[in-house]
């Protein structure tokens, strides 16, 4: 059967959001092994720093394109008319078909992820925390995925 071009979006998408989440997936397995303390914040040997920005990137480009394209392109191939839909309407019609738990804790996600990304904490006690919320945030972002994943499976033609 041919795919549509809405289920062939979707199936893109996804793919992307899977090979982010796999690297994520690594770099939280291994901050966890690695388990930086505060007092290391100030001078970060490099595999540390390569790591901390594996996290970062990985964390980032997640949400970011399950915000902007995965999540559209569920709404689309349920056949959801979401051209004049805003970012927070699409967050409450996923939330209303049950496909996101929370539009309100999916706004929350952002909010941390856009505060990890764009403010650096002058101490290193802040910047363990700020990552620290960060790894929790991302763990969260994975589950999301995972809903996603398993709902795809059973509720999506194709």
């Amino acid at each position: 059967m041919k795919q549509t071009p809405e289920q062939l979006a979707l199936a893109h998408a996804y793919s992307t959001c899977l090979g982010h989440a796999e690297a994520l997936r690594e770099a939280l397995v291994d901050l966890h092994q690695r388990d930086l303390q505060e007092i290391e914040w100030d001078k970060l040997a490099k595999e540390d720093r390569r790591l901390l920005d594996q996290f970062a990137y990985r964390y980032t480009r997640l949400q970011d394109d399950m915000g902007a394209r995965l999540m559209p392109a569920i709404l689309r191939a349920l056949e959801e008319d979401i051209a004049a839909m805003s970012a927070v309407d699409r967050l409450n019609r996923l939330e209303q078909l049950g496909w996101l738990p929370s539009a309100a804790q999916w706004s929350e996600l952002r909010r941390i992820r856009n505060t990890f990304a764009h403010d650096y904490p002058e101490t290193p006690a802040e910047r363990h925390a700020q990552w620290r919320l960060a790894m929790a945030a991302a763990e969260q972002v994975l589950a999301l995925l995972d809903g996603f994943t398993a709902r795809m499976h059973t509720k999506l033609p194709g």
